[in-house]
């Protein structure tokens, strides 16, 4: 149907703010992860951080998520918002990200780019404490195969 109405291009609306905002929220959650370890390990880069230890520290700290879930929340909150409605039902509004950016402060405020923040922070910080629990018992075996 998208195809139909809007061409080949229609369905990848809103891909430059998908890689923006996917991008932006990697770099965000390894960055504060490792400086987490980093801080737990206190300089001994041998001392093995606990599995239950990063997943507290990827989503379970607080009852408001763990801290490199909601930093990767808050830090690309505004481009998810972007995002979404590039590839909304009214995307024909928006010409490129630029605009989209430009339309919603002008009409709704800075606060509309943080719509959506508390349950996707919820979310979120669930799903980036068990990514980081698996991405570091993976780590863990590829280091012991291939040390």
């Amino acid at each position: 149907m998208i195809i139909k109405q809007e061409g080949l291009g229609g369905i990848y609306k809103g891909l430059t703010a998908t890689i923006l905002k996917q991008g932006s929220n990697q770099a965000i959650r390894f960055y504060v992860m490792e400086t987490l370890k980093e801080k737990y390990r206190g300089g001994d880069p041998h001392k093995n951080v606990p599995k239950y230890i990063v997943g507290l520290m990827g989503g379970f700290a607080g009852l408001m998520g763990g801290f490199a879930g909601a930093c990767s929340v808050f830090g690309n909150t505004p481009l998810d918002v972007v995002k979404t409605r590039m590839q909304g039902l009214e995307a024909s509004k928006y010409k490129n990200i630029v605009d989209c950016f430009i339309k919603i402060t002008k009409n709704e405020g800075p606060f509309a780019f943080y719509k959506g923040t508390l349950p996707r922070l919820s979310r979120v910080c669930l799903d980036v404490a068990i990514t980081f629990m698996i991405y570091d018992s993976f780590m863990d075996l590829f280091n012991r195969l291939w040390p």
